[in-house]
């Protein structure tokens, strides 16, 4: 295969990680949305689509298979090649964690929710705005986003704690309701865990344009530190 040609399919393979990632992103609002509603219905429409998004998953890690089998890339390529595998990985299970939003609201069945969502719609945008902003980074190889978003992750931690807070005072209040609490703090941890991925597709980006691998924590100081001296 000719470099052009390769360089062709490696765009392909972007391409499809975009595609896939948009059909994350609206898999995880609409989740939202539908147990807003309580529209059980619309939430069972978001267990099929996670069939599709299972489906794009393999049909990416088959060609990027395909790639690594028949190209031998070195450095960068390989760097790129294996990170996309990681990155659709991490998208599949955010698809998962819709999946598993859509699949409380569908067994919580007539059950009210236990108090208007505020705080965990928010979750959902923030979680789904870095996405967003991760996969771009991971497109254009943006170091600066990708060193940068993950401190993000802590404004959807404290719309977690938040959200913890809240239902726990419910519980304590009245402890027959700690089934319906339960449920949406499984909400909320489900998309707090979608923000955590987002971090370790910044870590990939920045694996692919450096060659660095290193762990980064929001809290962490001396990563932070560090980068402020680079």
């Amino acid at each position: 295969m000719l470099r052009k040609t390769f360089e062709s399919e490696i765009q392909q393979v972007k391409d499809d990680v975009l595609v896939l990632g948009s059909m994350v992103e609206e898999a995880i609002l609409n989740s939202v949305e539908t147990l807003k509603k309580r529209d059980i219905k619309a939430s069972e429409e978001i267990l099929k689509a996670d069939k599709l998004i299972n489906k794009k998953r393999f049909d990416i890690e088959n060609k990027l298979m395909i790639l690594i089998a028949t190209q031998q890339p070195m450095a960068h390529d390989l760097r790129l090649l294996a990170s996309t595998m990681e990155i659709i990985s991490e998208l599949e299970r955010m698809g998962d964690y819709a999946k598993g939003i859509a699949n409380i609201n569908i067994r919580m069945g007539d059950a009210p929710l236990l108090k208007p969502l505020i705080d965990i719609p928010r979750m959902a945008q923030k979680g789904v705005d870095m996405l967003h902003r991760a996969l771009t980074a991971f497109i254009n190889e943006d170091l600066e986003v990708a060193k940068t978003l993950p401190i993000e992750d802590d404004e959807v931690d404290a719309l977690y704690n938040q959200v913890y807070r809240e239902l726990m005072t419910f519980v304590i209040q009245d402890p027959k309701t700690i089934e319906r609490a339960n449920w949406l703090l499984w909400v909320a941890h489900n998309l707090e865990r979608v923000a955590d991925r987002v971090t370790n597709i910044c870590e990939r980006t920045i694996f692919i344009a450096t060659g660095d691998m290193a762990e980064i924590k929001a809290t962490d100081d001396e990563f932070w530190k560090k980068q402020k001296q680079e």
